[in-house]
């Protein structure tokens, strides 16, 4: 009976966005208030509709309810509770209740929380917004349905994937979506305000918060996916480039540009038709991603469907909301005046080169994923574009991309003195410099492609500091001043600085193992020691024993250093007897410059075993960088001057004369 219900609670929540989508458009349009106030309800009543029904699915899966062909065909009975609920969304129909969930979510915080929008904007918002969930709860209904009965029910399923059955991979998905599908509300917002003309500083600060929600939601995801992948695959890598990868990738970019973007709107009443059109781009590629993963043109561990109609109908509903947005778009974006002025030499214009670049990054990444697909529809020839390609193309881009950030801080708004620029820079460069010298001649390192990435990494970092430090009054206030200074500090000033640090912590940690890493691939026997980098690996012991839904076998490796012991390791290589797959748990020790990485393969029948081993420096700040960038972006959301509306011009005016601690 619940899964009826669930099933009920689903239309509920169609009818309800139905009305969502016209009424308070309606009301926007003629005026009238009481049509607006219609979109507040319709969004909260369409939230309870998709959350009950997706209670109900989580229900069928715990209880193990095999009459159903979602849970049958994803579940089974000797399954942890754990990723009994988190194969709700391991799958390509409860992913995709997830996903208007999500929607619905994004639509209800903006009902409760979006109270200082003005009226008509909220509700042409909530409208778009409701837009975009009814053609997926029609994709949901018409061919994804997670209610489907079976006429008879199985005794048991079919299990899930073994590789899915993993804390990590069990919340990449919540995350990512809610970067993907939070990325709507930026959408909604741009083609709200082509809709009412409303495109001025107050539009992007009531719009920034709920980008930068997503958009750390994404950054998030993305990580965790990594690690995932880092830890689980056995690979000892943490990105490959994969189609569906990029795919989560591509949005992330262009949501920082955006996030940029939207700045510069805010300051200098400048960028708005750009602004407008990253907005819509954004979700475009959210979207493109969805179909990616969802029509059966990729194989992949990420990947849901394999049925081309579904693929069809995302194709049709992308070609409909973007395709429409961008008419609009063409049609409205004449009437939109930038009346902000800035210099060559300025923060505006570095802002710009930023979005140039991180556009041009996007790119890029999009070519390389789509090219292989486009060849293959075209002519049936099968390529694969990977690492090398990215490397000579994204690479050299993004460390410009660097470059651009570190000089952001020696740059004013408006117009910059460039003697005063190059002159700061030139000091911050030239200590970047001495420091990878001193780390070069520290630890024998001589590569050159690796010294230039320390080098840029270093550069932003201190660059940043160093705009801390100016802007609490470093080098001439007294102790006192400087600390109350940084206390002070806008929360949003606190969220640059630290996600551009995150970012060079990030981007030092894979410099470093990508160039200095070290690896050994080998079948040992027991007793017997491989030397990886300055370390000597050793295997000891193999133990089998039984886990709650798999069999293991568990390795023992003793890790020496110059004849001590620095650790000990225990990888596993288990087998799923119910989906009739092995994985792999990579032995991990991390330590602060690297990690040990140990991974036990299949025995060669005479004694012996694959054993892969790594030395991985630099994987920790990979981490703590993607921690720090995440971090970021919820404590920005945090500035209340993101939660009201750009000052006036009055008030400008009535303004103290700013101290060193105004915003950015």
């Amino acid at each position: 009976m619940s899964v009826e219900l669930g099933h009920f609670a689903l239309i509920l929540a169609l009818v309800a966005a139905l009305i969502q989508s016209s009424l308070p458009l309606w009301g926007a349009l003629s005026g009238s208030a009481a049509a607006m106030r219609v979109g507040d309800r319709a969004a909260q009543i369409q939230f309870l509709g998709v959350a009950g029904a997706f209670a109900a699915l989580t229900w069928a899966y715990v209880v193990s309810d095999f009459s159903v062909l979602s849970v049958a065909m994803n579940s089974h009975s000797s399954k942890p509770l754990l990723y009994k609920i988190t194969g709700v969304w391991a799958n390509h129909e409860g992913s995709m209740l997830l996903w208007v969930l999500m929607l619905a979510l994004f639509g209800l915080l903006i009902s409760v929380f979006g109270g200082v929008i003005p009226a008509a904007l909220r509700a042409t918002t909530l409208a778009v917004q409701a837009m975009v969930g009814v053609g997926f709860y029609l994709f949901i209904l018409l061919t994804s349905n997670p209610f489907e009965r079976i006429a008879r029910p199985p005794l048991d399923g079919q299990g899930m994937n073994p590789l899915l059955q993993d804390i990590g991979i069990a919340l990449h998905p919540p995350l990512l979506y809610m970067g993907y599908v939070g990325f709507s509300t930026a959408f909604s917002f741009a083609v709200a305000a082509l809709i009412t003309g409303r495109v001025d500083p107050a539009w992007a600060r009531w719009m920034r918060p709920w980008v930068l929600l997503a958009w750390s939601g994404l950054t998030a995801g993305i990580a965790l996916g990594s690690w995932w992948a880092y830890y689980e695959l056995g690979w000892g890598g943490f990105w490959f480039w994969d189609p569906v990868e990029n795919a989560s990738f591509m949005p992330w970019l262009i949501g920082t540009a955006l996030l940029h973007s939207a700045i510069v709107v805010e300051k200098r009443n400048a960028l708005l038709k750009w602004t407008i059109l990253l907005a819509i781009l954004t979700f475009a590629l959210s979207l493109i991603g969805t179909f990616l993963v969802r029509s059966g043109i990729l194989t992949s561990v990420h990947a849901f469907a394999t049925d081309p109609s579904r693929g069809a109908f995302i194709l049709v509903l992308l070609s409909i909301y973007i395709g429409g947005a961008l008419c609009l778009y063409a049609w409205r974006a004449n009437a939109i005046r930038d009346t902000g002025v800035f210099a060559l030499w300025s923060r505006e214009s570095g802002l710009l080169l930023n979005n140039v670049l991180l556009v041009s990054v996007t790119g890029i990444v999009f070519v390389g994923t789509l090219y292989p697909l486009a060849l293959e529809l075209y002519n049936g020839a099968k390529i694969t574009v990977g690492a090398p390609y990215f490397n000579q193309t994204f690479l050299p881009v993004f460390a410009a991309i660097m470059l651009v950030a570190a000089l952001g801080p020696f740059l004013s708004w408006k117009r910059a003195r460039r003697a005063d620029v190059l002159r700061r820079a030139g000091w911050v460069l030239g200590l970047s410099v001495a420091g990878t010298a001193g780390i070069a001649l520290g630890f024998g390192l001589r590569e050159p492609v690796g010294l230039l990435g320390i080098v840029i990494s270093l550069f932003l970092a201190i660059a940043t500091l160093a705009d801390l430090l100016r802007r609490a009054g470093v080098p001439g206030a007294p102790i006192g001043t400087v600390l109350r200074r940084i206390i002070g500090m806008p929360r949003s000033a606190w969220g640059l600085w630290i996600g551009h640090g995150g970012l060079a912590l990030a981007a030092a940690g894979v410099v470093a193992v990508s160039v200095w890493s070290a690896e050994e691939i080998q079948t040992v026997r027991k007793g017997e020691e491989t030397a990886v980098g300055p370390y000597s690996f050793a295997l000891i012991d193999i133990e089998n024993t039984q886990g709650p839904n798999y069999q293991t076998s568990i390795a023992a490796l003793r890790v020496t250093r110059n004849g001590e012991l620095v650790t000990m390791l225990f990888p596993e290589r288990r087998w799923y007897p119910v989906e009739q797959q092995p994985t792999t748990e990579a032995g991990i020790r991390t330590l602060w410059h690297g990690d040990l990485y140990g991974v036990l393969g299949d025995p060669d029948g005479r004694g012996g075993y694959v054993t892969r081993y790594y030395y991985n420096p630099g994987v920790p700040w990979m981490w703590a960088g993607g921690a720090l960038i995440t971090l970021s972006g919820l404590i920005s959301l945090t500035d209340r001057r993101l939660r009201v509306g750009a000052p006036s011009a009055r008030r400008s005016r009535r303004r103290a004369t700013p101290s060193p601690v105004a915003a950015e």
